[in-house]
């Protein structure tokens, strides 16, 4: 192995915990670009810019994703980074290489049917974490809020003559958002009658820091309702009810620009991801049930 190499994965190790599997795949990248190096009678710290254009796209003829191709590069980065911090060389060969552009990932949204499972797999977890849990998959599902609005939600935002609450989302930009009434009802059954000893201006309010519920604590309680529910809680979370949200109005017949209103994107290239996630389903629907599909 060249010995850069092995610094860079020493430095890894040491300095930065690295776990085995992380370092068994930064040494196959780089002893891949090493051999495509050394066929050029370079070392891998002696590459300039050419050559790593040329390890990326003989991963791109090779039939490689540009997933994979990404990967690579990140791992070149960090090495080359890393011997200019120890002086080896003065400049970063990677510094201008755009990385390969990766496939827009499709949201995993949650059936509609399983929505209503981890409602009522929610409602079983014992004392004040059952109504808690129940009025944040209510409100998460019904609005499609990020869970960062969520927990910054104020203890007046909810009114039973007001079927939308106004949220403030990135860049300070205030939307107004319709709440249901039935996830309305479970918020304020949530919540209880305010404490007048220690009043607070959150909805949700909390010990912590913030003086409101954390998003680390949103995400517990989403992990404990599907394992209430039967439902693998690596599927669940605050975002994947956020994307069951916008999946679920599309696939109803929502349109874009509604969408991009309710989620709060600025750019309705953002929202325009769901349509792909609708087209996905629509080819199943015909692989699965067209007749002539199977030919």
């Amino acid at each position: 192995m060249d010995r850069h190499v092995q610094a860079f994965l020493e430095m890894l190790s040491a300095e930065r915990g690295a776990a085995r599997n992380t370092l068994a795949a930064y040494r196959g990248d780089l002893e891949d670009f090493a051999v495509h190096a050394r066929a050029r009678g370079l070392g891998p710290a002696e590459a300039g810019p050419e050559l790593v254009q040329s390890y990326l796209r003989g991963l791109s003829a090779a039939g490689f994703s540009a997933r994979t191709a990404a990967r690579r590069l990140s791992a070149l980065r960090q090495f080359f980074r890393f011997l200019a911090r120890e002086g080896v060389r003065a400049d970063d060969p990677t510094e201008l290489t755009e990385s390969p552009r990766l496939p827009a990932s499709l949201p995993k949204a949650l059936s509609e049917a399983e929505i209503e499972a981890l409602i009522a797999g929610a409602a079983t977890l014992p004392g004040r974490r059952g109504p808690l849990a129940v009025a944040l998959v209510e409100l998460l599902y019904v609005s499609g809020l990020r869970v960062s609005e969520l927990v910054a939600l104020q203890a007046g935002a909810l009114r039973a003559d007001a079927p939308l609450v106004a949220v403030l989302g990135k860049g300070n930009k205030e939307r107004l958002v319709p709440v249901s009434t039935r996830a309305r009802e479970a918020a304020l059954a949530a919540r209880g009658a305010p404490d007048p000893r220690r009043p607070s201006r959150w909805l949700f309010p909390s010990r912590a820091a913030g003086g409101h519920i954390t998003r680390q604590a949103v995400g517990i309680v989403m992990k404990d309702a599907a394992i209430a529910a039967g439902i693998d809680p690596d599927r669940v979370s605050p975002h994947v009810l956020r994307h069951s949200f916008a999946t679920h109005l599309l696939g109803r017949g929502a349109d874009l620009r509604s969408l991009q209103l309710l989620l709060g994107h600025a750019d309705i290239a953002t929202t325009q991801i769901y349509t792909k996630v609708l087209e996905e389903r629509l080819r199943k629907l015909v692989e699965e049930h067209h007749p002539l599909a199977a030919g």
